[in-house]
């Protein structure tokens, strides 16, 4: 039902946000959370009513959010000024999710092993109210095993290891594995808001089922993507892929 309507409730809940934040590319990311708040509250059948308007609740939720978060931000720049690579700090624990958009196209058919590749985290990580790993935070990895799709056997297959991310000028050792995979390709509509693109992969990508959303694609233990219908493995640069960690990413508090 989300996704039916997804096309219809964009423009509306960006155009409440929009004129009352005062930036696109806030208003973006606040689209972008509010549609990820919906499919959560989708999983646990938390929904009353699927409506327009309920959507618009849930992103004026996320307003007042986001004035609460500058205020404190306000507040604590007078501590950071000085080091432009601060962060808050914090823990993340294992477990934890990631979205992330891939910036490197990878096929098991040309991908060699220990090949580089880098994403971008889609959204931002917080802790209760405090921003720990900022959305756009570039993460790192390489090619850990690939088979080619051939003629005797056509099982291709891509398995990525993650080992870094970079927030502000520090680098963090980061250990995560594949949990899906979803085409990060919308129409022209969904298209002009790049979060919200982004977000809508997910959406489509959670709603239609499956361990893996992305076209062809399934993805098995230890991270390990297969390609279903005999064809190589193709990770075009905007796929997005959710990883989870494998263990406890410590941000440091650069103040």
């Amino acid at each position: 039902m989300l996704l039916a309507m997804y096309d219809r409730a964009l423009p509306q809940v960006f155009g409440y946000l929009r004129p009352r934040v005062g930036s696109e590319t806030t208003a973006e990311d606040l689209t972008a959370e509010t549609f990820l708040a919906a499919v959560q509250a989708i999983e646990r059948r938390a929904v009353p009513d699927l409506t327009v308007a309920w959507l618009i609740g849930v992103a004026r939720h996320k307003l007042v959010d986001h004035w609460r978060r500058q205020e404190r931000e306000r507040r604590a720049l007078s501590v950071v000024a000085d080091d432009p690579s601060a962060t808050a700090g914090g823990t993340v624990p294992v477990g934890t999710e990631f979205d992330v958009r891939m910036q490197t196209s990878l096929n098991s058919g040309t991908a060699k092993i220990e090949e580089r590749f880098e994403a971008t985290t889609v959204l931002d990580y917080a802790s209760g109210r405090t921003i720990i790993v900022p959305a756009g935070s570039t993460v790192r990895g390489f090619v850990s095993s690939v088979r080619a799709s051939g003629k005797l056997d056509r099982r291709a297959a891509l398995t990525l290891s993650f080992d870094e991310i970079r927030i502000g000028n520090r680098s963090y050792r980061f250990r995560a594995s594949v949990t899906r995979a979803f085409d990060g390709k919308l129409g022209d509509d969904t298209a002009r808001i790049g979060a919200g693109a982004a977000v809508g992969a997910i959406i489509g990508g959670i709603l239609a089922g499956g361990k893996g959303a992305l076209l062809g694609v399934l993805v098995g233990g230890g991270g390990t993507m297969a390609a279903s219908d005999g064809t190589d493995v193709s990770l075009p640069a905007g796929t997005i892929l959710r990883v989870r960690l494998d263990q406890t990413l410590e941000i440091v508090d650069a103040k």
